[in-house]
């Protein structure tokens, strides 16, 4: 009997973990929820609660093919070892199969379920899935890890132009397996809690992201279809359907980076061809992610609150809990930067050129340590991914690699002025400033210091704070 562990990739089309156990022999599927652990990473509730709905699609699907469903609540990872363990045993499982993690917590937890599995000779077989090519393998000549974006672009162009990653097709399906007969105390496939199980207080909210690989699919070809050719020129701006808005999908697995890049060169029969530049464009997107990825596994102090660059671990960040605050509740007097915040507050998700707004304004304007805001990011939206939020609150409080230099910070207005013009974005997000004209929204008290709102004034100034933080950087 094969044991399927199912974790960050619920999905059964291009699963490599799946395939391989399928092609083994009979198999039962495992998910353990440990609710204590998401809350030590700041899992936002949003988050879990599309994760626990699309485990319930994953649950139908499997069923489909006559692969029970284990569905375990161990609060804590260190408990997991033991568990699998014992259910090994009682199921008589040969293999365990499951898709690597790369976050230091996820690589020890599986270490120690490997061994305590090898020890009642058991094998634990790991598989890469999560990137196009597997972390620790893209080196530059030096036979180290790259730590340059443009250089690891390079080189990944150069792999895909050989041959792109292909897919795994969907497992076929089994003889039927009577769970009932394995005589487990341990089996209870049938039960499958809820979001209020582990969040009593969470707020139904819109479900703006619908479960199933099928919905995936749908939005990634519409994209394609639609929007990709104009990604380039519309992609920064908030109030235009110029992304893709797959990252929640790509999360937690129910859509791989693979079958993204096939899609986005399937005209071409799988070659790598590339025809305009909205399509370079959003597959240099794709490698960024696919570079923070090798950049968690390669330099892991990143996972442990530390910066990529050692030395700005002497920036000494303002003790500033007031400003903090208005800045988690979109209250700061900054239209584009409140707005932001509270698209993430309401929706779970936030348009990425505004994360990179929001998140200079916080590192640089109010000199607040960046990684309160990672932690307030991943408390709140839905696509939180530790590799990439991390990855790219660093690049913004030019503390990580390829970072914006520190000299370089975003004046939001100005970017407001930019990328949203007429001010749409901000008049959904922040009504109490709807009937503003689309000059004086963006910053309505410069002209007019007395006029009366109710919205507050700007917490900071935006040129004093800019020097401020140059002054900090450059200290260190």
């Amino acid at each position: 009997m094969q044991l399927i562990w199912f974790r960050q990739d619920l999905r059964i089309h291009d699963h490599t973990a799946l395939w391989h156990a399928t092609q083994a022999g009979p198999c039962i599927a495992l998910v353990i929820l440990s609710p204590k652990q998401w809350q030590l990473h700041h899992d936002a509730a949003i988050k879990i609660d599309f994760y626990l709905r699309q485990l319930k699609q994953l649950q139908s699907d499997l069923n489909a093919l006559n692969i029970p469903l284990i569905i375990h609540t161990l609060d804590l990872w260190k408990d997991i070892p033991t568990y699998i363990q014992d259910l090994c045993s009682k199921l008589k499982i040969v293999n365990v199969h499951s898709n690597i993690e790369v976050g230091v917590n996820e690589l020890n937890r599986d270490v120690k379920v490997q061994n305590i599995l090898e020890a009642q000779s058991t094998r634990f077989e790991l598989y890469h899935d999560r990137t196009l090519f597997p972390v620790g393998s893209i080196r530059n000549k030096s036979d180290l890890p790259y730590q340059v974006f443009g250089a690891f672009k390079k080189n990944l162009y150069e792999k895909l132009s050989i041959a792109l990653a292909p897919c795994y097709p969907a497992p076929s399906t089994q003889s039927e397996i009577k769970v009932k007969d394995l005589n487990s105390d341990l089996l209870d496939a049938e039960i499958l809690p809820t979001i209020h199980d582990f969040y009593p207080d969470f707020i139904e909210r819109e479900q703006l992201w619908p479960v199933g690989e099928d919905s995936a699919w749908n939005i990634l070809d519409q994209f394609l279809d639609d929007h990709v050719r104009y990604y380039k020129t519309q992609r920064d701006f908030p109030d235009v359907n110029g992304t893709s808005q797959l990252s929640t999908y790509l999360n937690i697995g129910i859509l791989s980076i693979r079958q993204c890049v096939q899609a986005l060169f399937r005209e071409h029969h799988g070659h790598f061809f590339i025809d305009h530049e909205g399509q370079q464009t959003w597959l240099d997107e794709l490698i960024w992610r696919e570079f923070y990825q090798h950049i968690l596994f390669d330099f892991p102090r990143v996972s442990k609150h530390l910066p990529f660059k050692s030395n700005t671990q002497n920036i000494v960040w303002r003790n500033a809990p007031e400003d903090l605050q208005a800045w988690q509740q979109g209250q700061t007097g900054i239209p584009i930067v409140d707005a932001g915040i509270r698209q993430m507050l309401a929706t779970g998700w936030m348009h990425n050129r505004v994360r990179m707004i929001v998140a200079m304004f916080l590192s640089k304007n109010l000199l607040i340590d960046w990684r309160k805001g990672e932690q307030w990011f991943m408390q709140h939206l839905i696509d939180g991914d530790l590799a990439a939020n991390n990855g790219g609150w660093q690049w913004c409080a030019s503390t990580g690699t390829d970072s914006v230099p520190y000299f370089r910070i975003f004046n939001p207005v100005s970017q407001s002025q930019k990328f949203d013009a007429e001010g749409d974005y901000i008049r959904r997000w922040v009504p109490e400033l709807a009937h503003l004209d689309a000059k004086t929204i963006h910053d309505p008290y410069a002209k007019n210091s007395q006029m009366k709102l109710d919205y507050p004034r700007p917490i900071v100034d935006l040129k004093q704070s800019r020097v401020r933080a140059i002054e900090a950087f450059k200290s260190v």
